[in-house]
């Protein structure tokens, strides 16, 4: 049974390993995501953004947050407050 299964699957191997492929890549971004040295950087990217006048304090704010959310929620969802909010 097992060689007429592989036999039949053979031609599903290609896709299987797009998906495995597609899994390894986004199992690689999340860490990224989520690597301290990574929102270290991004927050004082902020801080010299908002430094050089770039940003108003509100959008300091709001990007420091974001960041912050992303390390404390994997999924990096919005929070209940934010769903609600229209864009």
């Amino acid at each position: 049974m097992g060689l007429i299964s592989a036999i039949l699957t053979l031609p599903l191997a290609p896709v299987k390993g797009v998906l495995w492929l597609g899994e390894v890549i986004q199992d690689q971004v999340e860490q990224k995501m989520h690597d301290p040295a990574t929102i270290r950087k991004e927050l004082e990217e902020i801080d010299e953004a908002a430094a050089a006048g770039d940003l108003s304090e509100g959008e300091k704010e709001r990007a420091q947050q974001a960041v912050l959310d992303r390390m404390i929620r994997p999924g990096g969802g919005a929070t209940p407050a934010e769903e609600g909010e229209n864009p």
